[in-house]
């Protein structure tokens, strides 16, 4: 490993440590010897990374520290350009507009060699794919999961009967031919995966989950794995394929 790549994955442990690291632990990380380790740490202290600690104690990044930008390789701006053409393809607007903001900032940052990659690469990337929500607004539904607020909505299912939920929304699934909303119903007092297309209208409550949503998300998990088959297009799952346990509230 090169001493640069080195001190930069020292940075990285530092950054992702919950408390202090000794230098015997990233030894063991990074596959070198402590005095080496040591050694790297005098050197980003003397570069002004904040680093605080000592030997035999353990060592911190003092918070709000940031690493500067770094380039990237030819095979990571096509990653790039690709990822954010596909999320044209998620029918997410506000995650669209974000994606044409971020390849643009990143065209400015790079090097003229590079930007040709993002500007004119060399591929094609459908934009067929799940059908824009006719109301819902999935930058708002994003913002209730994140605040863990629950959602007031009314839902039309295949056949055109439409029912008002309150919903406990702790993900979004972002399928080829679909966008789904995954949350607790409490009408169905069970988990359910609402079509975006299908949300008729929404309102974001004051209310709370009485559970976090990270619980939630991990209970769902639990249920029906993270890339689970029957995760489809359709607005609940079969109970024919799952057992019909309760999440506990």
């Amino acid at each position: 490993m090169r001493r640069a790549d080195r001190l930069f994955d020292i940075i990285q442990v530092l950054r992702t440590a919950k408390g202090p690291i000794t230098a015997e632990t990233m030894a063991k990380h990074l596959e070198v010897t402590v005095r080496t380790v040591y050694r790297d740490v005098a050197t980003l202290q003397a570069r002004r990374v904040p680093i605080e600690g000592a030997a035999g104690i353990g060592y911190m990044l003092r918070r709000g520290f940031d690493l500067p930008p770094l380039m990237f390789s030819t095979e990571e701006i096509e990653a790039i350009a690709v990822a954010m053409r596909m999320l044209r393809r998620t029918g997410d607007a506000g995650l669209q507009a974000a994606a044409e903001t971020v390849l643009s900032k990143v065209t400015v940052a790079v090097p003229d060699a590079l930007r040709a990659h993002l500007t004119e690469p060399p591929f094609v990337v459908s934009r067929r794919g799940a059908p824009s929500p006719p109301v819902a607004d999935l930058a708002a539904i994003r913002a209730a999961i994140r605040e863990e607020r629950k959602l007031r909505i009314g839902y039309g299912d295949e056949k055109g009967t439409s029912t008002e939920r309150t919903i406990w929304p702790f993900a979004i699934a972002y399928f080829a031919e679909s966008t789904l909303v995954n949350a607790w119903c409490e009408l169905r007092d069970d988990f359910r995966h609402f079509r975006a297309d299908r949300i008729l209208d929404w309102n974001m409550l004051d209310e709370k989950f009485p559970i976090s949503g990270k619980t939630l998300f991990a209970r769902w998990q639990s249920r029906f794995g993270f890339e689970d088959k029957t995760i489809t297009a359709k607005s609940t799952p079969p109970a024919q394929a799952h057992s019909r346990r309760r999440a506990r509230q």
